[in-house]
């Protein structure tokens, strides 16, 4: 699938979809305008009276006192204060505002990427990690430095160009004459480094991706006593993550002394014509000191624009792939949703296809789980099973055929209150860090009932683990359960799905990490459910399980 990194799209310098996406950049956007076209009036005018004042010292010695200029002076002063003030303002607020936005955008951004499919989310888990976590945050840097530049490029250069032109014809005309050049110079840059923050974000991504995918697996290298075997390969990682910095900085850093040695050079030329016009008497001595102060303040906001293009780069990349996310998230929302009155727990699969590989899987796929049964799908490893489920939840769209809900079509039910009729279990199941008890109160407040939590305890093997541990429900666990042996973190899933009370139960591989006795006791548990009337539907191959069920269905078997 094409992303974003992968199309290169053409940039705006200011993208629309930032200042509609945020109510906080808006304000930013018109504070930014006003403080520049306050610093602008500050620059001339300040220039104006400064050139004013050494004019008239050195050429008239009749107001050589201090009280002979004391109302330029004022305006002066004032002129260099409110240039402070509002570049102070400019600063403050910038970064300000640019927290605000970054995070406005990475809760936007993770809200939307928890309502992507879920085998979209998890193909690019990694890489929307990078961006939420990091890659937004590059967005800082664009809006505290390079939009304002951008504005002062804009306002500051045309108006102190025409200021020069009343001032000295020749000077504006080597204003004129010089000043594309700059903007020429970071267009070539740009062509030069065209890509480069893309393939920056890209090689981040994967490297981080991998970096995790190795400190996930240490515990289990720790414990196989080969925990030192990755040290290499992520000596490996941390030199590629240097070199793509290196490499990065590198061009900033050179491209930003292009722009200031040429800014100088220009900046010289026209020093050097006022310096010859004055010894021969050609050019006014005011004019020519108001000239050489404006000049620097034409080219310093393109000089300010090319330092932090670069750091607008990376920062417009990330938000690139922040707005992909936000886009596929509203492109894939659907209709007018409904509540159905009640809910019988009648689930039809008919033709269902799903996309997985470059194949179907399932495919054709056709079922009836009715409730009071216990339904187990079955089948060999990639037939689609648990994207049979995925498909019941709601969580995966089907490519091909439907699946309804007491004859509704799922896609026109509202998912929240689908969930919170259904009671699931996947291969992994979800724990967060915390206690036990916020654990199994993940998905809701457990019921005052304790002797339902106690069956519950009971039927998993649970009361035994608590038993082993000395602060019970209040033991903590790190990351995926960390602390917890795999069947302990079964058991405790499987108790969150029996107090649960929900009407449907879909299970992935349920007794996966159990031992005979625990798995007969779950088994019997979940018919008891069953016959209480609720829809279970269990992911299985075990010749027990198979045992347990009411409906054996195949998935991928000859008929399909």
């Amino acid at each position: 699938m094409a992303t974003a990194l992968d199309t290169p799209r053409r940039k705006r310098p200011i993208d629309p979809r930032l200042w509609r996406c945020s109510r906080t950049a808006r304000k930013y956007l018109v504070l930014t305008i006003g403080l520049s076209l306050t610093i602008t009036a500050s620059i001339i005018l300040s220039a104006l009276m400064i050139g004013s004042i050494l004019g008239g010292v050195i050429t008239d010695p009749a107001r050589r006192s201090l009280g002979s200029w004391s109302v330029e002076l004022i305006v002066l002063g004032l002129a260099l204060v409110v240039r402070i003030g509002a570049t102070w303002l400019q600063a403050r607020f910038g970064h300000r505002s640019a927290a605000q936005i970054v995070a406005e955008l990475e809760n936007e951004a993770l809200t939307a990427a928890t309502r992507l499919p879920t085998r979209e989310l998890d193909s690019r888990s990694a890489e929307l990690t990078q961006v939420i976590t990091r890659g937004v945050a590059d967005l800082r840097a664009y809006l505290a430095g390079y939009v304002p530049a951008l504005f002062l490029a804009a306002i500051v250069p045309p108006t102190v160009l025409v200021v020069i032109a009343g001032q000295d014809l020749i000077s504006a005309g080597i204003v004129l004459v010089t000043l594309p050049l700059i903007p020429a110079f970071m267009i070539l840059i740009g062509l030069l480094t065209k890509g480069k923050a893309n393939t920056t974000l890209r090689t981040m991504s994967m490297q981080s991706a991998q970096l995790l995918d190795l400190l996930a697996g240490l515990p289990t290298l720790r414990a196989l006593g080969r925990q030192h075997g990755p040290a290499d390969r992520v000596r490996e990682l941390g030199e590629a993550h240097r070199r793509t910095a290196m490499s990065a900085l590198r061009i900033a850093f050179l491209s930003a002394l292009v722009l200031e040695l040429l800014a100088t050079l220009c900046v010289a030329l026209i020093a050097v014509s006022i310096g010859l016009r004055l010894v021969f008497g050609e050019m006014a001595l005011t004019a020519g000191i108001v000239v050489l102060i404006l000049a620097p303040e034409v080219y310093q906001p393109f000089r300010s624009l090319g330092e932090r293009f670069h750091a607008a780069e990376d920062g417009m990349t990330a938000a690139d792939k922040v707005f992909e996310v936000l886009d596929a998230s509203r492109g894939g929302a659907r209709g007018t949703y409904g509540r159905p009155r009640r809910c019988n727990g009648v689930i039809d699969v008919s033709g269902l296809g799903m996309i997985a590989r470059d194949r179907l899987a399932p495919r054709n796929f056709s079922a009836v789980f009715r409730p009071g049964l216990v339904t187990v799908l079955t089948g060999p490893n990639g037939a689609g099973k648990s994207s049979v489920l995925q498909a019941v939840l709601g969580l995966a769209e089907p490519t091909t055929g439907r699946v309804a809900i007491d004859g509704t079509d799922i896609g026109a039910i509202d998912p929240e209150w689908w969930w919170e009729r259904v009671a699931w279990l996947p291969q992994r199941p979800v724990l967060i860090p915390g206690t036990l008890r916020e654990n199994l109160e993940l998905s809701g407040p457990v019921g005052a009932v304790s002797q339902i939590l106690d069956n519950a305890c009971a039927a998993t093997g649970l009361d035994q683990v608590l038993a082993e541990l000395p602060e019970g429900w209040d033991t903590v666990v790190g990351t995926g359960g960390a602390g917890l042996s795999l069947g302990q973190r079964q058991r405790l899933a499987l108790t969150r799905v029996l107090v649960g009370g929900k009407p449907i139960l879909l299970l992935d591989e349920p007794t996966a990490h159990l031992d005979a006795e625990s798995e007969a006791a779950v088994l019997s548990s979940l018919i008891s459910y069953a016959d209480r009337g609720a829809t279970v539907v269990i992911v299985g191959h075990r010749p027990s399980v198979l045992a347990a069920a009411d409906v054996v269905v195949t998935v991928g078997g000859d008929d399909e």
